[in-house]
């Protein structure tokens, strides 16, 4: 009865309805990391919220100390599982997108798809490391500085060796620099002992700030930003033909090459795949803080980019990752979690299936299994617990009036109602809705008995009827649009209508 119980407004909590092998993964250890792979309807969400409620119940202070993070895949789909946590007695847990992690600026540009692939591939790192320690340069010139009517003289051989030698430590940059400072330092130190015994901290902190010295440290291992490295890389080709040689193309330089750079890096406009990259970069400088655990949620649509940005954060905690290959639809997509988990620097973590559906109907999973075949992933088809639930696939002249016929029998029944369709044909439904006296409000709000949204926010939602507008034109809209469809598919827990005038993919 809890599980067919209408759904309207934002997730609920599964606590009366967990299953044997949901709890299993519920109370695994707080060191392991795990990975759950789960069919449309099984509860992977539910089952990584109800985990972080019972990690911090249960370590609360090893939790709360290093901090705990929900990441889900945009902001409509945190703001649906906003209330589960404090629904089982746990606040003050962050909760939050990879994008909100990344984002030191606004994103005021736009990638094609072409340069987006490229800058969210797992090789831009080796080039963003290159770009940055391109910079590090030997000395050139002994080093003299003036204490007093003395002045101490470091030969070139012993600089150049401090600089190879912190460079072949590979600390983070910033730390790297401080060695080369402190380390030149003690050997201004050493020469001024050997004259006159030994020096005091004050007069270490005045040689540390010595004109020599910082003149030195800045021209071997200059203090740099982030954003200034990226701008430099993406706006010269030179630098970005240096940095990538080997490892990118011709064409794949040219793909994430601005066409026309920006007067310096502080009047640039950032796309959102080059704040991942700016990520990257802030985490070869320095390491950021990390969290004790990390739950990750549609975890399939991460690139190795993203997954890196996860993993600079987990360096010291575990993760819980929770997917489904089958509704991966990024271009830079996993297909497999191995290869993911690795991204994530976990790749011990077990995965767990979860192939037993407890919310989509059986007559809705066979469907959407029968499009399993067209996804280049190997995932095992769902099955259904319930019996129960209705499935109409309706041929009819015109989607849109179709729509508002559908949607007007379906309000003279219990639940919430998503009219799901292509990204471009939102517009002209919303206004065919309202012409039929039929309010729909956007994805944002989840206590709205209908709901009008684009297939590309769907993801992670569910509502009790769902109208699936041309599911051709679905899977057209994108490269990997039959992931899409499977998405839009599954997203009803009690009843779907399926509406189309043409062919259906999954026919033929």
């Amino acid at each position: 009865r809890e599980i067919e119980r209408p759904r309207v407004g934002p997730m609920r909590d599964i606590a009366a309805t967990i299953q044997p092998e949901q709890d299993d993964l519920v109370r695994g250890e707080l060191a392991a990391s795990l990975c759950v792979q789960g069919a449309p309807g099984t509860g992977k969400t539910a089952v990584g919220l109800h985990r972080a409620a019972y990690l911090l119940y249960t370590h609360p202070q090893r939790v709360r100390r290093s901090g705990m993070l929900i990441l889900g895949p945009n902001r409509t789909f945190l703001r649906y599982i906003a209330e589960v946590l404090p629904s089982l007695g746990e606040s003050g847990v962050r909760q939050s997108t990879v994008a909100d992690e990344v984002g030191r600026h606004p994103v005021r540009a736009h990638d094609d798809e072409a340069a987006a692939v490229v800058k969210h591939d797992a090789r831009m790192a080796e080039v963003l490391r290159r770009a940055l320690y391109a910079r590090v340069a030997p000395p050139t010139d002994d080093l003299a500085v003036p204490d007093g009517s003395y002045r101490w003289r470091v030969p070139l051989g012993d600089l150049e060796s401090v600089v190879e030698g912190v460079r072949r430590e590979e600390p983070p940059y910033a730390t790297g620099r401080e060695r080369v400072r402190s380390r030149a330092v003690r050997l201004v130190q050493a020469r001024a002992e050997r004259r006159s015994g030994p020096r005091n901290g004050t007069w270490l902190r005045k040689i540390s700030g010595a004109r020599a010295v910082t003149a030195f440290v800045d021209a071997s291992w200059p203090r740099v930003r982030a954003d200034e490295v990226l701008a430099e890389l993406l706006a010269d080709p030179a630098a970005l033909a240096r940095a990538a040689d080997g490892v990118l193309d011709a064409a794949e330089q040219r793909a994430i090459r601005w066409a026309g750079p920006p007067r310096s890096y502080k009047s640039a406009k950032w796309t959102a795949a080059d704040l991942v990259l700016m990520d990257e970069v802030e985490g070869l400088l320095e390491r950021p803080t990390g969290y004790g655990h990390i739950v990750v949620d549609e975890a399939q649509d991460l690139s190795p980019m993203e997954c890196r940005a996860i993993a600079r954060r987990a360096g010291f905690g575990s993760l819980t990752v929770l997917g489904d290959l089958a509704q991966a639809t990024t271009p830079w997509a996993a297909r497999s979690w191995p290869e993911l988990l690795g991204h994530l620097g976990k790749p011990e973590a077990a995965v767990t299936p979860l192939t037993t559906g407890f919310r989509v109907p059986r007559a809705i999973v066979a469907l959407t299994n029968r499009l399993l075949g067209q996804l280049d992933v190997d995932v095992p088809p769902a099955r259904s617990m319930r019996g129960e639930g209705e499935l109409r696939v309706r041929e009819v002249p015109d989607v849109v009036p179709a729509v508002v016929e559908a949607v007007r029998a379906a309000l003279e029944r219990e639940g919430s109602i998503g009219v799901i369709a292509a990204d471009g044909a939102a517009g002209r439904l919303r206004a065919a809705l309202a012409a039929g006296g039929v309010e729909a409000a956007g994805p944002d709000d989840p206590g709205a008995r209908v709901t009008l949204l684009p297939a590309s926010v769907a993801k992670g939602l569910e509502y009790d009827h769902v109208v699936a507008v041309e599911p051709a034109e679905i899977m057209a809209a994108e490269r990997r649009g039959p992931h899409r469809l499977y998405v839009v598919l599954t997203r009803a827990v009690s009843r779907l209508d399926v509406l189309h005038s043409r062919p259906l993919p999954w026919e033929g």
